[in-house]
C-alpha cells in the first residue's frame, strides 16, 4: 500500500520561544517537498522533529498505509543532516557497513550493497580508503550512501548539496528522482533547487512563527 506522510498542528520551541507553530500538510508517496527560509526560521528544527530527534510542542507526524506494528514514523525515516556521521578514521566501506547493519531495510524494500552504493555516488573504487582522506565534496557524498544501503521510505534532508560540485547536484537529483519514482517521499531543507518538482513550504521563523506551503 502506498505511503503518505501526515502532519498536522506541528510546533516547536527553541529555548522557551516557539520558533514556529501549526505546520501541517501531507505528502503522499512520489512526492516532494522543498522546506525554504532564511537561517534561523526552523528549517533544520523541523526536520529534526520528523526525524523523531526533537520533540515536538504539540501536533503529530504519522506515517499512514503502513501496518500498526512497524513501529514510529522515525523508523522509516533517513535522516541526512549538515554532519555527515562517519567515522574519519574508518574507511568509507566499514562506515556505509555499519550503517547498513544498524539501519537495516524497512519493509517494502532493500537497500544496495556497500560498493554498488559507493559507484551510485560517482566513488566507486576508493570504498577501501579512511573517511578522512576524501575532500569535502567526495565526504558529502559518501554520506549521501547511506541513504542507498538501507531502505527507509521517507528521506530528510538537511542542505544535501552542500559542498558538491554542479555534475554532484544533478547525480544526487538522478538519486531524488528514482527514490521518489519508486513510491518513497522527500522533505528537504536547502537554498539550492533540489533538481525535481516539489511543493514549498516557506518559513518564516520567530518574526511570524508559522510557516506556509505554496
Amino acid at each position: 500500500m502506498p505511503i503518505s506522510l501526515v502532519v498536522e498542528g506541528l510546533s516547536a520551541k527553541r529555548g522557551e520561544d516557539l520558533i514556529f507553530h501549526d505546520i501541517s500538510f501531507i505528502l503522499n508517496a512520489g512526492q516532494a517537498l522543498v522546506v525554504t527560509g532564511p537561517n534561523g526560521s526552523g528549517k533544520s528544527t523541523l526536520l529534526r522533529v520528523l526525524a523523531g530527534l526533537l520533540a515536538a510542542e504539540s501536533g503529530t507526524v504519522r506515517l499512514d498505509g503502513v501496518a500498526a506494528e512497524t513501529g514510529q514514523p522515525r523508523e522509516l525515516c533517513h535522516y541526512l543532516g549538515h554532519r555527515n556521521a562517519m567515522k574519519r578514521e574508518l574507511t568509507v566501506a566499514e562506515n556505509l557497513s555499519f550503517w547498513k547493519s544498524f539501519m537495516g531495510d524497512s519493509a517494502g524494500g532493500s537497500g544496495m550493497a556497500v560498493e554498488d552504493a559507493a559507484e551510485a555516488l560517482g566513488l566507486g573504487g576508493i570504498s577501501h580508503l579512511p573517511f578522512g582522506y576524501l575532500s569535502a565534496g567526495q565526504q558529502r557524498r559518501m554520506a549521501m550512501a547511506k541513504l542507498l544501503v538501507a531502505y527507509r521510505p521517507v528521506w530528510l534532508l538537511d542542505e544535501p548539496t552542500a559542498a558538491l560540485d554542479a555534475r554532484a547536484d544533478r547525480l544526487f537529483a538522478a538519486l531524488v528522482i528514482r527514490h521518489l519514482g519508486a513510491g518513497g517521499i522527500v522533505v528537504a531543507a536547502t537554498h539550492q533547487p533540489l533538481g525535481v518538482e516539489a511543493r514549498e513550504l516557506r518559513m518564516t521563523g520567530f518574526a511570524g512563527v508559522a510557516g506556509g506551503l505554496v
